[in-house]
């Protein structure tokens, strides 16, 4: 076990410098980065760091599983792992793996809990000039953009806990080659740098959690082992909780769970360290899950989270324990007030636990007491009673209608199925706004149809929202995502689904077309499909996200709905359904649901492209996919212009808000024109570069055009013509409004995205507009756009007010929005 194997070393390393050099072509199934640091204060070694996507480590067939690997190579030039991480691992219902049942059924103890120390991770081991190698999750060494980085701290409080012991870090790291091993530590030092939870002078350092063999399957000591360890070289000992039985596991971790403590403290949750198995004639290897505590933890980096977006002007987001977060939000305000050096402390992570623990000393309570009364306010049904949409994001097969059906039988709810609008001009809007009139005497409405893409999701919401403010969007998100590992069983799964119904569909008719024809339909929808990512619009927007599994019965899905909406909707779905009546529910979808309508006709091709696309055996033309993809660069000829698009609930919030009632009519007229006229833009965005722009600026457009060929060849898409890729994000902040009686425009400062990886972030988008821009609306169709631009240099040479025209309002405080940076093609065949 402790040797490690050159030619397995060398089979992993090649195999991860082929991932990280392909460029286009065929796609590897993993996508990995390499980064290569020089090793101070010796000769010329340099180490090379491994960096996976999370979203890697849930597919089958890596080279390696682990989180944070750096390899070398020897003075004989033999390549080796000097730094192993843990394999990564997931929280309890996060993967198949870490279900409750199969974690019954395929672990084995003893079960080794540790408490999540809540610091940043640290990795030590020893390189072959007997220097102490010192990493973060994915560097080492000095970094330009702070002052000192983690693995500089973690060498700086190596170095304390050794010398504690009388002992040297070249023992250390002569010992730790020795063994093979990397030993994995949390650093938690809050003067250094403040996480959520609590650490004093006398509590801080570094937790050794782990003794890791260096080889490229996981193999790791025991807890017994690394605390021996730790106290032979002066680290901090983590505490461990030992159960042989998976049964006490669960127990006790349910009973921490209710506040959130164990020992008398806080702490953000456990890891489990056992041993699993893949199949009963399989052998045992080592296997970590995790269970985080959602509270007071949650709260707390909510807490966290809103403060930086309040200190830089962005609009918090406030997801749970909404009443006491914006009490704590203006305490914070009130604080900085007084001491204004404090907000920048605090965006460099100091005095966060601080504001924090004079909040809760204010209000004379713990957190966990605090969590235990917002939940018994919820009980006590301070929620939604009306105007909850649910929204399906799916594809063909996955179950919707059959579980919407079902829905409706057992609460009598609204539902609109895109099946039966006829294909015709503005469908989308006349859907949206047929579930706005299904909310007229029902709570909850269904918005029944795929919305496999972001933009679907993007323009019911923004179709919706201005007629219903209050409205909620639950996700009923059917999960097709890691797609490589999840596909074959959802294409197998759903294919049975949809040919087994034949035409009981309104446009998919299997039981008359060829099955080949509907099958190329289905395998459109996969490759289109857009999962749910709530870090990023429209998905912010969704208020509750319930995951479904495409694979499962409908039956089993429509508890998990109905289950999820008991809790978040309470007095709505006031008392869970009997198993008889939902068993009866899902009957009588599948067995009474006819479809009255046959619109597939109105579903063919174009006129022109009939002859073509007609399937051998007649029937219905099939609409086909791009199958001749162009290259990018040729894509590139023909793109209309580079934007970033704007979350419209939140610029129609800052535009409602310079209007009052109690403004002149005067001043209000283009607003109230455009309101009443229906004339607002239904989607907003900052114009970077129009093509009309590029002679006169082509270095903007060289450079976004480079940008999208570069995005289009490494991560393509696979409609690139009708959905093209995002270019990245920005913020982008809202200064004033200006208008006359043509036009109205924000005027828009662009800022640097804020919270990407330091070596792929771009400081600035630039923009060819003299004035970055956001036009709200034109008061006539013959009133372009473009003319803001008109209208903005008027307003600078001459003001607003008097006889020029003019409008103008400040934007309040300082208002920043997330933006996506993007482009639109220009109209025809591409």
């Amino acid at each position: 076990m402790a040797s490690q194997d050159p030619h397995q070393i060398a089979q992993l390393v090649n195999a991860l410098n082929d991932a990280s050099k392909q460029k286009g072509g065929k796609k590897q199934p993993f996508t990995c980065k390499k980064n290569t640091f020089a090793v101070s204060n010796t000769k010329n070694v340099t180490v090379d760091s491994w960096k996976f996507m999370d979203w890697d480590y849930k597919r089958s067939g890596l080279p390696t599983y682990a989180r944070g690997l750096f390899t070398s190579r020897r003075r004989d030039n033999v390549p080796e792992i000097v730094t192993r991480g843990y394999d990564k691992f997931f929280n309890v219902g996060e993967t198949k793996n870490t279900e409750w049942p199969n974690i019954e059924k395929n672990t084995r103890g003893p079960y080794e809990l540790s408490v999540k120390e809540n610091g940043c991770i640290i990795f030590i081991s020893g390189l072959e000039d007997d220097t102490l190698l010192v990493c973060s999750k994915h560097s080492t060494g000095h970094r330009e953009d702070v002052k000192l980085s983690h693995a500089q701290a973690g060498e700086q409080w190596a170095e304390r806990h050794v010398s504690s012991v009388n002992r040297s870090v070249k023992e250390l790291a002569r010992t730790l080659r020795a063994m093979n091993v990397t030993a994995v530590g949390e650093l938690c030092d809050d003067n250094f740098e403040e996480h959520v939870l609590a650490y004093d002078e006398a509590a801080s350092g570094i937790y050794l959690h782990g003794l890791n063999y260096n080889q490229p399957e996981f193999a790791t000591m025991s807890c017994d082992e690394v605390n021996q360890f730790a106290e032979d070289w002066g680290f901090r000992k983590t505490k461990f909780e030992v159960f042989d039985d998976i049964y006490r596991v669960q127990s006790f971790l349910e009973h921490c769970a209710e506040t959130g403590t164990w020992d008398g403290r806080e702490t953000e949750g456990f890891v489990i360290r056992c041993q699993l198995r893949d199949g009963e004639i399989s052998p045992y290897r080592h296997w970590f899950f995790k269970y985080k505590f959602e509270e007071p933890y949650l709260m707390y980096r909510q807490w966290r989270e809103c403060t930086k977006a309040v200190i830089s002007g962005k609009t918090p987001k406030i997801r749970k324990q909404q009443q006491v977060t914006e009490e704590y939000l203006l305490f914070a305000r009130r604080t900085f007030a007084k001491n204004p050096k404090m907000m920048d402390e605090y965006q460099h992570n100091h005095g966060i636990i601080a504001l924090r623990e004079a909040f809760l000393r204010e209000r004379g309570l713990k957190g966990s007491e605090i969590v235990a009364l917002e939940a018994q306010k919820q009980l006590e049904g301070q929620q939604t009673t009306q105007n909850v949409i649910l929204v399906p994001v799916a594809t063909l097969g996955c179950g919707k209608t059959t579980v919407a059906l079902a829905l409706v039988r057992l609460f009598g709810w609204g539902h609109v199925q895109n099946d039966n609008i006829p294909k015709v001009k503005g469908k989308p809007k006349r859907f949206a706004n047929e579930v706005i009139q299904s909310l007229a005497d029902r709570e909850v409405a269904i918005a029944d149809r795929n919305n496999h893409q972001r933009r679907e999701r993007k323009q019911l919401m923004e179709d919706i929202h201005p007629v219903l403010p209050d409205v909620q969007f639950v996700a009923l998100h059917y999960v097709h995502e890691p797609k490589g590992q999840l596909l074959p069983q959802i294409k197998e799964v759903t294919r049975k689904r949809v040919l087994d119904r034949g035409d009981n569909h309104q446009t998919i008719r299997a039981g008359t077309n060829d099955h080949s024809e509907i099958i190329g339909i289905m395998e459109g929808f996969l490759g289109r499909f857009e999962g749910i990512d709530t870090s990023r619009t429209p998905d912010m927007a969704f208020d509750h996200v319930v995951d479904l599994d495409v694979c499962a019965s409908s039956r089993e899905n429509l508890e998990t709905v109905v289950k999820a909406l008991h809790a978040a909707y309470p007095r709505i779905v006031s008392t869970m359904p009997s198993a008889e009546e939902l068993d009866a529910a899902i009957a009588a979808s599948l067995d009474d649901y006819t479809v009255e309508k046959d619109l597939s006709y109105s579903y063919g091709a174009p006129q022109k492209q009939k002859n073509k696309n007609k399937s051998p055996g007649g029937g219905v033309v099939v609409p086909q996919p791009e199958n001749i993809a162009k290259s990018p660069s040729s894509l590139a000829k023909k793109i209309e212009y580079f934007n970033i698009s704007l979350p419209t609930k939140e610029i129609s919030s800052v535009l409602q808000s310079l209007f009052p009632p109690s403004t002149p009519a005067q001043t209000a007229q283009l607003y109230r024109q455009l309101v009443n006229s229906r004339r607002l833009q239904a989607a907003f965005h900052v114009t970077l570069i129009h093509r009309a722009s590029k002679q006169d600026h082509p270095d903007i457009w060289d450079r976004m055009t480079n940008r999208y060929i570069d995005v289009q060849t490494n991560d393509p898409v696979p409609e690139p013509s009708r959905y093209p890729p995002t270019l990245g994000s920005a913020r982008v902040r809202l200064e004033r409004l200006v208008w006359d009686n043509r036009i109205m425009t924000f005027v828009a400062r662009i800022l640097p995205a804020s919270g990407e990886d330091i070596s792929d972030a771009t400081s600035e988008w630039q923009c060819a507009n003299a004035i970055p821009h956001i036009t709200v609306g034109t008061a006539a169709p013959d009133v372009k756009p473009k003319e803001s631009n008109d209208l903005l240099r008027r307003w600078v040479e001459t003001g607003s007010g008097g006889d020029t025209g003019i409008f103008e309002a400040e934007v309040q405080g300082v208002k920043v929005v997330d933006g996506v940076v993007g482009l639109v093609m220009s109209r025809g065949k591409h």
